[in-house]
């Protein structure tokens, strides 16, 4: 790995407040190293860690990603309620899904308008809204 990638990577970890461990540096650098929002599985990010030679498990790539969000690096985005993509890209913004490949990439935000939406139930409010548009090929 690069020493831009690590040094991208750490600065992303502290100016979060979170400890830059071995494991959270090498994790954080694949994810923001070159600059790039991201959008990754937790085994496709297990993936690429071991094909660069970092030894993590794949339990420490869970709990690495949860950290993550839990300090407001990622948000979580839930495809069919089982599937967890990681997205570090922070602000609010549709998603394609590619049904055939199983990628979730980025929707044009500009393009989604959405005109009402239901009352919260009494006691709650609305915290956010998941536009995930799932594509299939013809």
């Amino acid at each position: 790995m690069n020493t831009q990638a690590i040094t991208r990577g750490t600065a992303w970890l502290t100016d979060a407040g979170l400890r830059p461990t071995r494991q959270r540096v090498s994790l954080a650098a694949l994810l923001v190293g070159d600059g790039q929002n991201r959008h990754v599985t937790a085994e496709s990010l297990f993936d690429a860690a071991s094909s660069a030679g970092e030894g993590v498990s794949l339990a420490t790539v869970y709990n690495t990603l949860r950290a993550f969000c839990e300090a407001g690096l990622m948000q979580e985005v839930t495809v069919d309620g089982s599937k967890s993509y990681f997205d570090t890209r922070m602000d609010d913004h549709p998603h394609f899904y590619w049904e055939d490949t199983g990628r979730l990439t980025d929707a044009p935000a500009d393009a989604l308008e959405i005109c009402s939406l239901p009352d919260a139930p009494e006691g709650t409010e609305i915290s956010k809204v998941d536009v995930v548009i799932r594509l299939r090929r013809v």
